[in-house]
Parts: structure tokens; sequence; C-alpha cells
């Protein structure tokens, strides 16, 4: 089976995203849930960075649960749905170009290289509980509000 490549079927995927959909005390658990169910019924293609791997990972493995760390990250790593972008030298150091350039914000240097992956990719839309993908321009889902 080939994944639909469609832009409209093309998603950034964000730490906050996965961990909301993961931990069950999550405080957006629900809607990323909900959300999931209906993203479900659609043939999709995730993209996302190994620093926001990182960042799942870390999350999960730094609150004792090392074998939900092991599962989703080893999900993410060989689902065919999804693309990760291994951050190199150059895209390292756009990102920290980005972030310093951006004084007035409080990106974090993963939310730079996320956003630059977006542009690269042409995607408009992070799955995603961080204001700061709206902040930058690009639409999130699930809805930030209510």
């Amino acid at each position: 089976m080939t994944i639909c490549m469609k832009a409209t079927n093309r998603y950034f995927l964000d730490s906050s995203y996965i961990i909301a959909l993961e931990v069950y005390d999550d405080q957006n658990h629900s809607k990323a849930l909900k959300h999931w169910k209906r993203l479900l019924s659609r043939h999709i293609r995730l993209i996302t960075t190994s620093f926001v791997f990182n960042e799942i990972v870390t999350f999960m493995n730094t609150r004792a649960q090392h074998q939900k760390a092991i599962e989703v990250g080893s999900y993410l790593l060989n689902s065919p749905s999804v693309t990760i972008v291994f951050v190199e030298e150059t895209l390292f150091h756009e990102g920290w170009f980005y972030l310093q350039k951006y004084a007035d914000k409080t990106y974090s240097l993963t939310d730079c290289i996320s956003f630059l992956v977006m542009q690269q990719f042409q995607l408009n839309v992070a799955l995603t509980f961080d204001k700061h993908f709206a902040q930058a321009g690009f639409q999130v889902q699930p809805s930030l509000t209510h």
C-alpha cells in the first residue's frame, strides 16, 4: 500500500502531540486521542525530526516510563507513515540562526529546527499543542482554543 502524499495529508508531528496522545494524565490527552482517531481514517504522512524524537523518548524515560519510551520510539522509527529528518550540522546551524533572529519569542532550538523542516517539506499543519507553531505562522491541529 502506498501512502498518499497530498499536501493536505502530510503533517508535522511535534513532541507535545505524541506526549498528549500517550500520557493518560496529560491535560491534552482526551483532545489528542479524539483528534488522532479522526486522522486514522485518512492516509496520512507524518514528518518529524530527530530532535523531536529525542524530546519524546527523553520525556517518557525520565518519568519512569522506559517501556513506553521504547514502544513509542520504535513505532516512530519503524512506521512507514513517519519520516524522521535527522538533524545534521547545516540544519542545526540554520536552526541556531533562526533562534537568534527571533529574540522576541521564546522558541526552543527544537522549535526553530521544526519550523525550518516544515518550510523545507512545504508543510502547513503541525500536530501540536505548542503555541509557538501558530506564532511562526503555521496551522495547528487540534485547535489550541477551548
